[in-house]
């Protein structure tokens, strides 16, 4: 189980790090005129937040060494030998694991928002309400124990390698920390593009915690276009960010 906590601090230090010091840090003065929300956290909130996703790391270190090398071992379909099912299932398996990941995360989000969890359990993670990196994984133990779930759950559905679990928690952790960044890195035009407007933003999850509702998804949004959790001033806030951002930079921003 160390190695395993050791494993998720190393990367969410390495992934949220360098986020952290490449726009909090280096392009600190340079680009708050471009930043979602203009303004800095406080130190108080980095610490809330590192120290939050540590205890998450060993939360979900002891949930899946428990889940999968406990009474349930039997029942779950992780398998080692890649030949068993082939390459093709492989590659193909990965998409499918990040689909029913933002599945149960849309749905396990929005029923933390009920009044009876939101306050015990998910307010922890809406502290931050101007999110940094260091936010992606700032979770409420009880939270982190359902978060964990949204990967464990698959193994019992599906045969899965353990590398297909390893890339898909380091895309979760990519795109995790993208939401939280603080700044929006699509170009213009991308959340009203037939195809980029399926896609979660992180000016989408930037609002979601500023105003504490709607855009519950982690990685698209057909879960909330589809049952009008939406904010409906999503994508016109997108535009206004990116078009600040394009005023900035200057005329080499390329619209979608």
């Amino acid at each position: 189980m160390a190695i395993g906590f050791g494993v998720l601090c190393l990367r969410y230090v390495a992934v949220a790090g360098l986020a952290a010091l490449t726009f909090y840090t280096w392009r600190r003065e340079r680009h708050i005129e471009t930043k979602i929300q203009p303004r800095w956290p406080r130190a108080a909130d980095y610490q809330r937040e590192i120290g939050y996703s540590l205890l998450t790391f060993a939360v979900f270190t002891t949930t899946g060494f428990a889940v999968l090398n406990g009474p349930l071992q039997p029942y779950h379909h992780l398998y080692h030998d890649v030949s068993e099912y082939g390459w093709t299932w492989f590659i193909v398996s990965i998409p499918l694991v990040l689909v029913l990941h933002d599945t149960w995360f849309y749905w396990a989000h929005r029923l933390m928002h009920h009044r009876l969890l939101y306050r015990r359990v998910h307010l922890v993670h809406h502290r931050s309400i101007n999110p940094t990196p260091w936010a992606s994984f700032a979770f409420h133990p009880l939270e982190a124990v359902v978060e964990a779930g949204g990967i464990l759950f698959q193994a019992f559905l599906l045969p899965l390698h353990p590398g297909t679990l390893a890339i898909a928690m380091l895309i979760m952790t990519l795109y995790n920390v993208y939401g939280h960044l603080g700044w929006e890195l699509y170009p213009r035009g991308f959340a009203a593009h037939s195809i980029g407007r399926f896609f979660n933003t992180s000016v989408s999850h930037n609002q979601h915690h500023a105003q504490a509702k709607n855009n519950y998804a982690l990685y698209f949004l057909w879960w909330d276009r589809w049952c009008g959790t939406l904010d409906p001033e999503y994508e016109a806030e997108f535009e206004r960010v990116a078009v600040r951002r394009a005023e900035a930079v200057g005329p080499k921003s390329v619209e979608v």
